[in-house]
């Protein structure tokens, strides 16, 4: 499972805001192979980590190009899973190397969504002289994506803004940040952001997790009803951070788990500026 905050304002009024923070968790079973986030594709202009369980090897949860695309994508919380589903990696990586604009993908994916288990995702064209355009669309909800107004939203393992109490209390401290961003040195920003994604605050009782997960969310409520969740052999192994500002500069945070052992974490920043 995982959680997306992000806010995106494609022209802010001042020169020192970002167009675009996000910050993200990857929640997911510790011994599930996985890439840190490098460069890849055919001219190394797509940053991402790589899912590399067999079968799924190459799909990704979230990722940014240097040409502006950006893709981010969680699982829908549904007590059974179809195994011979496709796996919803590969939503995000096609997305990452095609030429469709965000739109017209999507509404490509809304054709083709009963082919997985339940996801959402977020598509975005990030072009500094166009303007930001940032959609959605989640095959557990309506059949059509939809274009976001700028603002900020929240994204867990429900619908967008679905208001599960943890997605509403991060989103809080995320905003409390934001507010902050301008102010802020950008190694700061970027420190504070880390610290709303490893809260690990239960927001009990949620009866709305506990309504759409059933019996399967039972067991690990209490851990999983926290921005970052801690069980023994699963929780949130990855935290993302990425930032993109007025002149199209890029900076691409990345805090990971290694070996499988949550005391142990690895930081690597890549930054990059969007072609025009």
């Amino acid at each position: 499972m995982c959680i997306i905050f992000f806010t995106f304002d494609p022209h802010p009024v001042s020169k020192n805001a970002y167009r675009l923070i996000l910050a993200a968790n990857r929640d997911e079973f510790y011994h599930r192979p996985a890439k840190l986030a490098d460069f890849w594709g055919n001219n190394n202009e797509i940053l991402s980590g790589l899912d590399m369980e067999e079968g799924r090897e190459g799909g990704t949860w979230l990722g940014i190009s240097t040409r502006g695309k950006l893709g981010a994508l969680t699982n829908y919380l549904q007590p059974q899973q179809d195994q011979e589903a496709r796996g919803r990696g590969e939503l995000v990586t096609h997305f990452l190397t095609t030429d469709m604009d965000s739109l017209s993908y999507l509404k490509k994916v809304s054709t083709e969504g009963h082919l997985y288990n339940g996801f959402n995702l977020i598509a975005a064209d990030l072009s500094t002289e166009k303007g930001d355009v940032v959609c959605y669309y989640g095959n557990r909800g309506e059949p059509e994506p939809i274009i976001l107004t700028p603002g900020t939203y929240g994204l867990s393992n429900a619908l967008l803004e679905t208001p599960w109490r943890k997605l509403c209390f991060g989103k809080q401290l995320f905003l409390q940040v934001v507010e902050q961003s301008q102010a802020l040195p950008k190694d700061a920003l970027v420190t504070q952001l880390l610290d709303v994604l490893n809260n690990e605050e239960a927001q009990l009782p949620d009866p709305a997790i506990e309504d759409q997960g059933q019996e399967y969310v039972l067991p690990i409520l209490s851990k999983y009803a926290a921005v970052c969740v801690r069980c023994p052999n699963y929780g949130t192994r990855t935290n993302t951070i990425i930032l993109v500002d007025a002149d199209g500069h890029v900076t691409f945070t990345e805090r990971s788990m290694l070996d499988k052992d949550p005391s142990r974490w690895e930081t690597t920043t890549h930054e990059f500026t969007l072609q025009s």
